[in-house]
């Protein structure tokens, strides 16, 4: 237990901000097709204002199909890595492939829902490696899909726990292993 209490945060914004430590991507998957099968890689490059090279969503707004100025709030999606037992537990399943639950980017040892700002005036982004920052921009819900996925319930059992979306303000490489740490964003 912490005794020192002239370094706690004192204020709502200051605790939004705290996190005690960074997490780690643990899988870097991508969606090439709608519904086709996800691939498992190393390292992506992450593009600012579309998404991770080589995964649909990035090729849908560098296409402009559908794109957004600026690029949309869907670039990458998220899941945090100890939701996985949690899923799989709620479906039934001894274990579940994260691959099978269509997210970008595995994370562990962060909370997603916690790098959502709580205040728009003071936005938080996900720091990935030395060059990536993301900016949380909601929860990513589960779709039909995880019905057939994960079997009967597989909707429900995924609620609450589908991850988080984001877009790509700085690009770079994302690889496995990369440090993720939450800060809150410069004043302008």
């Amino acid at each position: 237990m912490r005794n020192d209490t002239s370094s706690t945060p004192a204020t709502l914004r200051e605790l939004t901000a705290h996190f005690a430590r960074a997490g780690r991507i643990e899988q870097v998957l991508l969606r090439p097709q709608r519904r086709g099968a996800m691939l498992r890689v190393d390292a992506a490059p992450a593009i600012a204002g579309h998404g991770l090279q080589g995964d649909r969503a990035a090729a849908r707004a560098v296409g402009g199909a559908g794109g957004v100025p600026g690029g949309g709030r869907r670039q990458v999606s998220l899941i945090q890595a100890e939701h996985l037992p949690v899923i799989a537990a709620l479906a039934g399943h001894g274990s579940v492939d994260a691959a099978l639950l269509r997210r970008n980017l595995v994370v562990a040892g962060l909370n997603l829902v916690a790098a959502r700002s709580l205040f728009k005036d003071r936005p938080l982004w996900l720091r990935i490696g030395t060059t990536v920052v993301l900016e949380v921009t909601g929860p990513c819900e589960p779709c039909s899909r995880m019905e057939a996925v994960l079997g009967a319930g597989g909707y429900n059992a995924m609620r609450g726990h589908g991850g988080m979306t984001a877009r790509v303000l700085v690009g770079g490489e994302v690889r496995a292993g990369d440090a993720v740490r939450c800060e809150a964003a410069p004043v302008a």
